[in-house]
């Protein structure tokens, strides 16, 4: 499937968005890294920020949780490697919950 053609003006909009979108994913994560949200908070909430970060990347900002521990949990919850938070099922979410409760 091609790629529409955008006016200059389009993309730039498209690349302002983007940005935007990364700087807000950004703040959460370092909101999470820092203890000031928890994975159970950022796994209920309803906004694209949350829903459009990648699941490994979520876990790998907690604190004191590194890319084999994260992979461990991911593969444990039958987790796909490349899933984002928006399309983790409940027993996927429970099964997060029970491995960093509190985190």
């Amino acid at each position: 499937m091609a790629l529409p053609t955008m006016t200059p003006e389009q993309r730039q909009a498209a690349l302002e968005k983007a940005a935007e979108a990364r700087a807000a994913r950004t703040a959460m994560l370092n909101e999470v890294k820092a203890g000031k949200l928890s994975l159970a908070a950022v796994l209920g909430r309803d906004d694209d920020t949350a829903k459009k970060t990648r699941v490994s990347q979520l876990l790998r900002a907690l604190p004191g949780v590194g890319k084999v521990s994260a992979e461990k949990a991911m593969a444990d919850a039958g987790i796909e490697a490349n899933r984002r938070v928006g399309g983790l099922g409940a027993r996927q979410r429970e099964a997060l919950n029970v491995t960093f409760p509190q985190q």
